[in-house]
């Protein structure tokens, strides 16, 4: 099924809210970018995903299986490249592996496929202390496919590449999204923009923005930032025409995603009219991605 679902999902460190109320799906075939200035909440999610860090609340399901009661089960199922990415440094490449083929208990043979598929074969007699760091991250993203899982997590897989190096595992990410279903982190937008199809930007712990890149790049979809003089139900901004996604950033204020070209901002005037409340302010934010990201996170 290759399914990631998450509903409602909090967490705080002592007094911070770290996340809060973050919910998506991401399906088999897609490659979601996960977006968010430094201390918005992106690997404490990711961490929450892979069943290394415990939510105060909130569901997470991976293929239908509940990841906080079946963590185990669930990390059959699910390939980790952390943002610091943990190797033992004495080991030799392919002893390395070899190690993290007999925790899976897997065919030996993934150990060479791997290798291959993230062009670590002319290096897998190298210890891994005498890598690049380029060639270290190439380590960690075979250690986490070595058991072909369904979901991929990846926490900026493109640290410390050259530009060849990054355009092939690039490329390798792309690949793999066709069967797999990844969720990659990263700071470069157009690492996003060459790999994702989908994009999430996340702030203070908030998704503020879910939306696919395609549309967002042809300017198909706009999105509209409005607060009301008063609390206004989800349930009314879903019946608006061409929504395609609603989200309350704070009170009164509401984020709504159109899947039309055609401003909405007179439908919403209008909606407002008939509800009997007042619009305080109303914009669009919608442009391209740097500048999306800019407006929702500044």
């Amino acid at each position: 099924m290759n399914r990631i679902q998450i509903e409602n999902l909090n967490k705080k460190y002592g007094q911070q809210q770290v996340l809060q109320n973050v919910s998506f799906t991401v399906n088999k075939g897609e490659i979601v970018g996960l977006l968010g200035p430094n201390g918005a909440g992106k690997s404490t999610l990711m961490k929450i995903i892979t069943g290394y860090v415990q939510p105060d609340s909130g569901i997470i399901m991976i293929n239908n299986v509940d990841v906080q009661s079946q963590a185990l089960e669930v990390k059959k199922n699910i390939g980790y490249l952390p943002e610091h990415n943990p190797l033992y440094l004495d080991m030799y490449v392919r002893e390395y592996l070899h190690f993290v083929q007999n925790i899976y208990k897997v065919d030996k043979k993934q150990i060479d496929i791997v290798l291959e598929q993230t062009g670590l074969l002319p290096e897998a007699h190298k210890k891994i202390v005498q890598l690049s760091k380029g060639y270290r991250q190439r380590v960690g993203l075979a250690a986490a496919l070595i058991h072909n899982p369904d979901i991929l997590i990846l926490d900026e897989p493109t640290t410390g590449l050259d530009p060849n190096q990054l355009v092939e595992i690039r490329n390798l990410i792309k690949e793999l999204g066709k069967e797999k279903t990844i969720i990659l982190s990263t700071h470069i937008m157009q690492e996003v923009e060459q790999m994702a199809s989908r994009v999430l930007i996340i702030n203070k712990g908030k998704i503020l923005a879910d939306t696919e890149l395609k549309k967002l790049q042809s300017g198909q979809q706009q999105i509209i930032e409005v607060e009301f003089d008063v609390r206004i139900e989800r349930e009314f901004l879903d019946q608006l025409p061409h929504i395609e996604a609603v989200e309350n950033l704070m009170d009164h204020i509401w984020c709504l995603a159109f899947d039309t070209q055609t401003d909405m901002r007179p439908v919403i005037f209008d909606f407002a009219r008939e509800q009997g409340v007042k619009i305080l302010q109303m914009h669009r934010k919608n442009k391209n991605l740097e500048q999306l990201f800019k407006e929702i996170t500044q």
